[in-house]
């Protein structure tokens, strides 16, 4: 630190995190620095993002995106599209939704497939989204929709590696658990958003609109987004709004 005052200049400590995901070292290398970065990447995939956990002079809301390649790490200029571009249009139990890394809207492709049950106990495996939340949505799909998963294997997959955090996306998952079990593909050209309750109502997320606008700029003709949203309708895409899961899957599925 006195050599960068002194000197004026921009020092960079190059470091790896534990198994817990945290930097390894004292905290009190993290306090002193103004800006700590994170790489991350899944070893299965191309791409790396680069999070912002302390900016001492700027936002720690924007991500970055970067496809490693054999001259090393370039930037993915436009991510939504990046993850949509080997996506299948005529294939059931596949839905198109968007989620925010800070401020930056993604969108991406959530698939699910059901399978009977082989064994006694019902297998739930989940990639890029916590178990507990697919419990509770399968719950919901089950008793709310009146759709039978507690004897089928589910399998659900956000594509590219992506993890999802937030629950804008769960009107989305349930759309396409329902999709892949009665076979049916949703048209290609929806977007679903929406948050699901366990009464089966769909609530409002934050930054619809940021996310309304991503799926308009990629050339999306639907949305699907909850009733209370106050959404100013217009432009090129029709924004069907839904209150509970039964209206949803009636719409996407008729």
């Amino acid at each position: 630190m006195q050599i960068a005052k002194e000197k004026n200049i921009i020092m960079l400590m190059i470091g790896h995190v534990t198994k817990g995901g945290v930097i390894a070292g004292p905290k009190t290398l993290e306090h002193m620095v103004d800006t700590v970065l994170y790489l991350e990447g899944d070893r299965n995939y191309y791409y790396r993002m680069l999070r912002a956990a302390k900016n001492r002079f700027g936002s720690t809301n924007e991500i970055g995106v970067f496809e490693m390649g054999e001259r090393g790490l370039s930037e993915v200029e436009d991510p939504s599209l990046f993850f949509l571009e080997q996506r299948r249009e005529d294939s059931s139990g596949t839905v198109v939704s968007c989620t925010l890394e800070g401020t930056r809207p993604f969108l991406m492709e959530i698939q699910a497939l059901l399978s009977p049950c082989a064994y006694g106990v019902p297998q739930r495996v989940s990639a890029g989204i916590d178990y507990r939340r697919l419990a509770m949505l399968l719950a919901v799909i089950e008793r709310k929709l009146g759709f039978k998963v507690s004897t089928r294997d589910v399998f659900l997959n956000i594509v590219g590696g992506l993890r999802v955090e937030e629950r804008a996306c769960d009107l989305a998952i349930v759309a396409a658990i329902v999709s892949g079990l009665k076979d049916v593909p949703i048209d290609k050209d929806v977007v679903v958003l929406g948050e699901v309750g366990l009464t089966g109502e769909i609530r409002l997320m934050r930054q619809l609109q940021r996310r309304i606008n991503e799926a308009e700029r990629l050339g999306f003709k639907k949305c699907i987004i909850p009733r209370q949203a106050r959404i100013k309708k217009g432009g090129k895409l029709e924004l069907i709004e839904v209150g509970t899961v039964n209206e949803a899957i009636h719409k996407l599925l008729k």
